[in-house]
């Protein structure tokens, strides 16, 4: 691979709040979400069947617009339904206390996230589940096969990743979940299943490619990418952004920054002049 050349760059100028906006954002227990409700860009689901047809099932924009595409391509619109999108800081509080109630501390600890560290509270994470009569609404069936499995082997293309996985349960602190799906965007996800990273460990190895040094690229048939993290700084920190080149950025919630660089191939940029 011919890794891109920059010699100028323009400057951002980023409060610490940024840390807690983008798709890349980490949600656990020991980052708890910080972004407010205010701030999120939700649309409701309305081309793919919802577990409660009465209630509005919201998504982050970008988000819906690639979940509708993955469904499309895996011809599974009327096979596959959205079970839960975003919740509320007082929804997830409510289900994590009736789960407390009706499935004990074991169950609840396993399947449900504490309020403000449920992913479900960002908009970017949707449960979903095969479409059949009986749907639990914690538990969907989302079986390893037909167009369920389709759904899981094409989830990475459109920037969607099997949040939860078995065997990274030490990590993730939340049992295996083959229905719940978290969008981060490409080429993150498509990285992320390459290596077998959960999201604990994938924001943990981009810290190793840091503006200054090494910068890590992922190429594609048509693309180059390159991607750098940036550390934060106390109150405002200054984040390099290569000119002439689309970028996508996104805070961590926790420490900083990832950029992302889009260099097509055949361009200057890609060619490094």
């Amino acid at each position: 691979m011919d890794k891109p050349q920059f010699v100028f760059y323009k400057e951002l100028q980023l409060n610490q709040s940024a840390i807690h906006h983008g798709h890349l954002i980490l949600v656990n227990r020991e980052h708890p979400i910080r972004l407010k409700e205010q701030f999120l860009e939700l649309l409701p689901v309305s081309e793919l069947q919802t577990l409660r047809q009465n209630n509005r099932l919201l998504l982050e924009k970008t988000c819906l617009r690639q979940l509708m595409a993955l469904v499309n391509a895996a011809s599974a619109i009327n096979d596959i339904i959205a079970v839960s999108g975003f919740r509320s800081q007082s929804e997830q509080r409510e289900l994590y206390e009736s789960s407390l109630r009706e499935n004990g501390a074991a169950f609840t600890a396993s399947f449900v996230a504490r309020p403000d560290e449920s992913e479900h509270q960002t908009g970017l994470a949707v449960d979903v589940g095969e479409n059949k009569e009986e749907v639990d609404f914690i538990c969907p069936s989302f079986p390893d096969r037909g167009v369920c499995q389709t759904f899981k082997e094409r989830a990475a293309e459109y920037g969607f990743i099997q949040r939860y996985k078995k065997g990274k349960e030490s990590i993730t602190n939340i049992a295996c979940e083959p229905w719940h799906f978290r969008y981060v965007g490409f080429p993150h996800a498509l990285i992320m299943e390459q290596n077998d990273f959960c999201l604990e460990e994938y924001i943990a190895f981009l810290k190793r490619f840091v503006f200054a040094k090494e910068h890590f690229y992922f190429e594609t048939e048509s693309t180059i990418l390159e991607i750098y993290y940036v550390k934060a700084a106390m109150g405002s920190t200054t984040v390099p952004i290569p000119n002439h080149a689309r970028y996508e950025l996104s805070g961590n919630n926790a420490d900083g920054f990832v950029v992302t660089v889009f260099h097509e191939k055949g361009s200057e940029q890609a060619s490094g002049l």
